[in-house]
């Protein structure tokens, strides 16, 4: 049985047989074999087929979703399942901050619970991002309405876009610091994300809950493993639409 969902998503990107196999590295001939027969291709070409197309590796095979290995290692990235914010321990964050030695990217709204229970976050992660550390911080527009929005929702009115601002003036010293970036987001902000090299800790939300009151997943990335790159595709697809402050 031929992969038509592969075929489709091609065709929608106008890219062809020959255009894949350059993007991905491998014969034309395999490309068509994926498309005619419904070859599953190895993870490191069904990873970059995924990204060219701009799609999900499970989307476009979706008898993955049934394979063991993976289902096994997906439930292995989960460390720690916090039933709120307030229950992660505090030294956890210094903790992935302190062993973090390739990157950090944070998206929230705010995240001004970083820096009121960790005195010292912003300026230990700016002397990080000195010595070579790439930092990515994605902070709310304070006048994008989905942060009215979610500031109705949460019972906070306008403090939403309030503490977003204050946010971003606050990072204001760390924006020319090598490899220290700062974009605003108006995206709908299904999860908050902090991610320190291969950990992350996702704050997932609920609506009508404030995020302090909502779980918190402890992932680590495995070979293997969906949950981590799940998420970390999520954070890069809100920093392409982000704008750089200036």
């Amino acid at each position: 049985m031929g992969n038509e969902r592969l075929r489709s998503q091609m065709q929608s990107a106008g890219i062809t047989v020959g255009d894949l196999a350059t993007e991905v590295d491998v014969d034309p001939k395999t490309v068509q074999r994926w498309l005619d027969v419904g070859r599953v291709p190895h993870q490191r070409h069904r990873q970059r087929t995924a990204a060219v197309l701009d799609s999900e590796e499970e989307y476009l095979w979706p008898e993955l979703l049934d394979d063991p290995r993976r289902l096994s290692a997906s439930q292995a990235e989960v460390l720690s399942l916090y039933p709120h914010r307030g229950a992660v321990p505090g030294d956890l964050w210094s903790r992935l901050l302190d062993q973090a030695t390739e990157c950090v990217d944070l998206l929230a709204y705010s995240g001004l619970f970083l820096l009121d229970s960790q005195p010292t976050f912003l300026e230990r992660l700016i002397a990080k991002a000195r010595t070579g550390l790439r930092t990515r911080v994605l902070l709310g527009d304070p006048e994008a309405p989905v942060l009215s929005e979610r500031g109705r929702e949460e019972g906070i009115g306008e403090q939403m876009g309030v503490r977003a601002q204050l946010s971003i003036d606050v990072t204001r010293a760390a924006r020319n610091q090598a490899d220290f970036d700062v974009r605003t987001h108006a995206t709908p902000l299904y999860n908050s994300i902090y991610r320190f090299d291969d950990q992350a800790l996702v704050n997932l939300h609920a609506y009508g809950w404030q995020a302090p009151q909502n779980p918190v997943l402890h992932l680590q990335r495995i070979p293997g493993g969906q949950l981590f790159d799940h998420y970390l595709t999520s954070f890069d697809r809100v920093w392409e639409t982000g704008r750089d402050v200036v």
